[in-house]
């Protein structure tokens, strides 16, 4: 089965954070494209070793990623 989630990179110091919103799983890598699989790679081990009640209960259903344009100062 395949699943698409959501990944978030950002840039952390000398690296780059992914996370998944739907799961709240996160990982890290030198590079956006190893900060990006080390998640697959934590998405799949998750899905393997998790429960259905465990995978039920953390999987939000809708999440929405988007921008805001706010007045500073």
């Amino acid at each position: 089965m395949i699943k698409q989630l959501t990944a978030i990179i950002e840039r952390e110091g000398s690296g780059y954070v992914s996370l998944c919103p739907q799961l709240d799983i996160a990982s890290q890598g030198d590079t956006v494209q190893e900060a990006r699989e080390n998640l697959r790679e934590a998405l799949e081990l998750f899905f393997e070793a998790a429960s259905p009640s465990e995978i039920q209960e953390r999987l939000h259903q809708e999440v929405y990623v988007t921008q805001l344009e706010i007045a500073v100062g």
